[in-house]
């Protein structure tokens, strides 16, 4: 039974109803971004960033049932991961972060980010960078320091591509020293679905045993869009078949991909159910295997 609607909107997140069936204790958004005017853009970023602080988002997990969170460093601050850390003292134990640095970091940089709670560091060939092009070396690089790193044990790397790089990458995300996580579903495109290149990529990496996907971003490539996405349904259900204890969702809150006011979160959730096609899936996505990527105490 659907819970009570909300009397407030939450900013960023259209409508005000909630998920149609509650959330199991623990569950973790695994992929959100918080914004904070604290906290100064990167100068290579084009766009005023939204607000979109810890208090907002806050109000999102009260609407969405969520308990747990990855706050994920936007390429709008560079390589500049003080927003996220601020976040991550904000929201305490319940939360883990995961950085962006820079092809030169080194091993006092990723103590301290280790220390603060931070998991792993994303690799982002899509959006603006602020040192330009991302490369295939750059990625073997930061893998292979994260793997040095004694601190550092536990992390993963986080590569947001699309497919066709996916698909040209596969030989280097095959020989990740340490556990890979794939952005948004891979951004494969919805109709072509389980049956793309990327998507065969994706099931090899899966079944290597070193990979996981990110459940999120559904928005980006749906020609349907809310509140179903059900063009996503073959593409989400196939994951879930392939690899359901590698599997994490994300809101990708606040959505900044999108038009303002477009995305109801509570959508998301419910296409996450229909993805899953089970009480027990949802589990795995939600609690379980978040508390093994991320390091948070296991619930039972």
């Amino acid at each position: 039974m659907p819970l009570p609607a909300l009397t407030t909107t939450v900013p960023h997140s259209a409508v005000l109803d909630r998920p149609q069936r509650p959330l199991p204790p623990g569950a973790c958004d695994s992929h959100m971004h918080i914004f904070d005017a604290r906290f100064s853009p990167s100068p290579h970023w084009p766009r005023t960033p939204p607000h979109a602080p810890v208090a907002a988002y806050r109000q999102l997990q009260k609407r969405l049932g969520t308990s747990r969170a990855l706050v994920v460093t936007p390429s709008t601050y560079g390589t500049n991961n003080a927003c996220t850390l601020d976040a991550l003292d904000q929201l305490g134990d319940s939360a883990r972060g995961v950085a962006v640095v820079g092809e030169g970091v080194g091993d006092i940089e990723l103590a301290h980010l280790a220390a603060r709670r931070v998991r792993g560091l994303r690799v982002n060939f899509v959006s603006p960078q602020s040192w330009g092009a991302t490369t295939p070396e750059m990625l073997a690089t930061l893998a292979g320091k994260v793997a040095r790193h004694a601190d550092c044990a536990g992390w993963h790397i986080q590569v947001f591509a699309h497919p066709e790089q996916i698909v040209a990458l596969e030989p280097v995300l095959r020989a990740m020293p340490v556990p890979l996580v794939i952005d948004h579903l891979g951004r494969i495109d919805p109709a072509e679905g389980p049956s793309s290149q990327a998507m065969g990529v994706l099931r090899r990496l899966l079944d290597g045993g070193n990979t996981w996907v990110k459940l999120s971003g559904a928005y980006m490539r749906s020609r349907v869009q809310g509140p179903s996405y059900a063009d996503t349904l073959p593409l989400g259900r196939a994951l879930v078949l392939a690899a359901p204890e590698r599997l994490v969702w994300g809101s990708d809150w606040p959505h900044t991909t999108e038009a303002p006011g477009s995305v109801n979160d509570a959508d998301l959730v419910d296409l996450l159910h229909a993805w899953a096609g089970s009480e027990a899936v949802m589990h795995h996505i939600l609690v379980d295997n978040p508390a093994r990527l991320y390091g948070f105490e296991a619930i039972s």
